[in-house]
């Protein structure tokens, strides 16, 4: 796997109290998105109202929107929206998860957290089957209830005898993912989805080209299996399009890409409207407090990319639950000196 890229913000408001948030990429692009927060953000937040924080996100889209309305300005934007909503909620004194149950008008206040139920996976498609089978049973050992596993061998034979070994090793009961990582065509992904129904999984992941919103469509209509999708889809627009052709079954926005809590929420209300449920991708520490702010939740995958190694609370798993947080804001406590042994110079130049 490629260099993980970690970028954080730190916002200090007028009373010195402190909201962070953060996005990442891999391999690539980190300093495309650092330089955005460097140099178009960092300057022109000072000043701004910390509490207007739907106008800013709207006044952030449109300062980058000749080079944005996606892509690397949503993940910069992402940093800073995080960071304000952290801030917010870190000054009622609440966890994320309550505070955006109280302060967003679609939202419905409880007393406490509903269960966020997380699955594991990891990157095993080359894995030999006795080996992903290990691994497996290390992460059923280790307090998950649900799996997710990878698909896209050459030969579909390969993945439809790998997926029964998994099935087999889980029982009728455990959930089941499979994701493709967009490596198939619309066709072939089809033809996959046909030749895996019958072995009681919960969805197929990217089977294709994320923008193909009718490719999506047809795979759902044709193939027989439910479709997650989104982790590469970086708007509310772009998800407008797929849940709107009905091209996915469970929503998948990432908060750390998607631009923010601001549109992580506003992608959660689409799906809520079009009666589907709402996953995740990646920075599970996150997105644990966002599940438990809705009321349509589904699985939180749990994948850090090696983050939890400079968390002080990594997220606890006991029995086929995640433990949200009960910590003021999102409750992601950075060790920035350890984070400091991995800097990465970034040169301003003239």
């Amino acid at each position: 796997m490629e260099a993980f890229q970690l970028i954080t913000v730190r916002i200090v408001d007028t009373d010195g109290a402190t909201g962070v948030g953060y996005t990442f990429t891999v391999g690539h692009g980190g300093t495309a998105v650092l330089a955005l927060l460097r140099d178009d953000l960092a300057d022109w937040l000072v000043d701004q109202p910390a509490d207007e924080i739907d106008s800013l996100w709207q006044k952030m889209w449109w300062r980058l929107h000749w080079v944005g309305r996606g892509g690397v300005a949503s993940f910069a934007m992402a940093a800073v929206d995080i960071a304000l909503w952290d801030l917010q909620a870190r000054r009622t004194e609440r966890p994320l998860w309550q505070h955006l149950r109280e302060t967003i008008g679609w939202l419905n206040p409880v007393d406490h957290p509903p269960i966020v139920t997380p699955y594991s996976g990891g990157i095993d498609l080359d894995d030999p089957i006795e080996l992903l089978l290990e691994r497996t049973r290390g992460r059923l050992e280790s307090g998950f209830r649900a799996i997710k596993m990878k698909v896209g061998r050459p030969d579909l034979a390969e993945d439809v005898q790998r997926v029964t070994a998994m099935r087999e090793l889980l029982g009728p009961e455990i959930p089941l993912m499979v994701d493709a990582n967009m490596r198939w065509s619309v066709d072939e992904a089809i033809a996959a989805a046909r030749a895996l129904d019958g072995l009681g999984l919960v969805w197929l992941e990217e089977p294709t080209a994320p923008e193909d919103w009718d490719g999506h469509a047809r795979i759902v209509q044709e193939g027989g299996l439910p479709i997650a999708a989104g982790e590469n889809l970086h708007s509310v627009a772009e998800f407008r399009e797929l849940i709107t052709r009905g091209g996915v079954s469970y929503p998948e926005p990432d908060v750390a890409t998607v631009g923010g809590i601001t549109p992580w929420l506003e992608v959660a209300r689409l799906s809520a409207e079009h009666g589907l449920p709402t996953t995740t991708h990646g920075v599970h520490d996150l997105h644990v407090q966002l599940l438990a702010a809705i009321d349509h939740a589904s699985f939180l995958e749990v994948h850090g990319f090696g983050l939890e190694r400079f968390i002080a609370h990594p997220l606890a798993i006991s029995d086929g639950q995640a433990l949200v947080p009960d910590r003021p804001g999102h409750g992601v406590e950075l060790d920035w000196d350890r984070l400091a042994q991995h800097l990465e110079a970034y040169p301003k130049t003239a």
